[in-house]
């Protein structure tokens, strides 16, 4: 069953990061995993500011044009095993990729143990009135439909008890251009 379509902000992904992406950013402290790094713009905004950054993604392309950017990225499924599995401080999640697999839980999981203790997730959620949902995703890329794959909202309402599942506390909640940006903290075990 075909649900209708939805834009996505592929020209602010492909272009230079802003002002919002500069304030997630600002919290990111390295060295970082870029999840989902797609054309790698939050991987070399990092790199540029001397912030140790690794952009990983699925797609053979992103991580082309991530290097392309002159970011350092490696083709890689989060849920695979990842470089420097357990050392990372900070799990990025830029441009809803919490939703990446569509199980946050299960993502959040797994950041928890790629990061060491202490360590953080950034992630941008969706506005407190979404509900967190699942979806069944296939994407237009240049005219050609992608395979499909899960994919999974969440808003910012549902996220403080989805993390604390996890093994993270909700330690800041922002809301930059209309975008909301979390910051959840690692435990210590």
């Amino acid at each position: 069953m075909a649900g209708p379509p939805f834009e996505l902000p592929l020209s602010r992904w492909r272009a230079e990061v802003d002002a919002a992406d500069r304030a997630m950013l600002a919290h990111c402290h390295g060295p970082a995993l870029d999840v989902g790094c797609g054309p790698g713009r939050m991987t070399t905004a990092l790199l540029r500011r001397g912030t140790p950054a690794l952009g990983i993604d699925v797609s053979p392309r992103a991580v082309a044009s991530t290097r392309a950017r002159g970011g350092l990225a490696v083709v890689r499924d989060v849920f695979d095993p990842v470089p420097w599995e357990g050392h990372w401080r900070t799990f990025l999640l830029a441009d809803g990729n919490i939703g990446i697999g569509g199980d946050p839980a299960r993502l959040l999981d797994r950041a928890r143990r790629i990061l060491r203790p202490g360590g953080q997730v950034l992630a941008e959620v969706a506005p407190p009135e979404v509900r967190t949902r699942t979806y069944r995703l296939r994407l237009d890329v240049d005219g050609r439909l992608t395979g499909p794959f899960d994919w999974a909202v969440v808003g910012a309402a549902g996220l403080g008890e989805l993390a604390v599942k996890a093994g993270f506390v909700l330690t800041r909640l922002d809301v930059v251009a209309g975008r909301w940006f979390a910051r959840l903290r690692r435990g210590g075990g």
